[in-house]
């Protein structure tokens, strides 16, 4: 059975993690704090504690990635989460960014199409630390239509193009996250929903993230 030990040595890497992420421009001090409470390396195999706080991507199974801290972080701070916020996220993963988004007080819903990945979160050590995280089995480009409106979506995989439903499910006033592009890298946009059927979009940095994929995976 895994022994979680969160020791002085942990924290002490996160501390310095987070100085890493202000000096590359992140700013939102309530997104470096949350990153700053949670151990990483609980949402990684043990044969990476070591290097759980370095600012890199690493494989969780399934062709899947725990994101880079920056890029956790860089999104985090676009979404403007707000305490109460109802988060639609796509591509749960590790639970790591869900996690991040229930340190700031968002209740989250997340999507995750990787059967082996879900079935994993059944027995994710923080399922009662975040009992705002709601777990689904299913299809990103779905959504969540029975809980929406969304007061924020955060997709965290690279889509084509903006998936339709997903705005459909944003309230009026809600914001969008979603790095957009092929294989060769995406752009992340922000985009606000400003009427019934009325959108605002930002561009912001290239990122490189795993496909957004349609259906189920088994």
């Amino acid at each position: 059975m895994r022994k979680y030990e969160d020791t002085w040595r942990h924290k002490g890497m996160r501390t310095k993690l987070v100085e890493g992420l202000r000096e590359k421009g992140i700013a939102d001090e309530a997104v470096l704090q949350a990153i700053q409470h949670i151990p990483r390396h609980f949402f990684l195999d043990t044969a990476f504690e070591s290097i759980a706080y370095e600012d890199r991507a690493f494989p969780i199974g399934e062709g899947q990635t725990i994101s880079q801290p920056y890029t956790v972080a860089y999104q985090t701070q676009l979404l403007e989460v707000k305490p109460f916020d109802k988060v639609l996220e796509i591509g749960t993963g590790s639970a790591y960014q869900s996690c991040v988004l229930a340190e700031l007080g968002a209740h989250v819903y997340t999507i995750e199409r990787q059967k082996k990945l879900y079935e994993q979160l059944k027995h994710f050590i923080f399922r009662t630390r975040y009992p705002t995280i709601k777990f689904f089995y299913g299809d990103g480009y779905e959504g969540l239509p029975t809980y929406a409106p969304f007061d924020r979506v955060i997709v965290t995989a690279a889509a084509p193009e903006i998936p339709r439903k997903l705005l459909e499910q944003l309230k009026t006033g809600g914001m969008m996250v979603i790095p957009v592009g092929g294989a060769a890298g995406q752009r992340m946009l922000r985009i606000t929903k400003t009427g019934d059927d009325d959108f605002e979009e930002e561009a912001y940095d290239n990122f490189s993230f795993v496909p957004m994929l349609s259906g189920k995976g088994h």
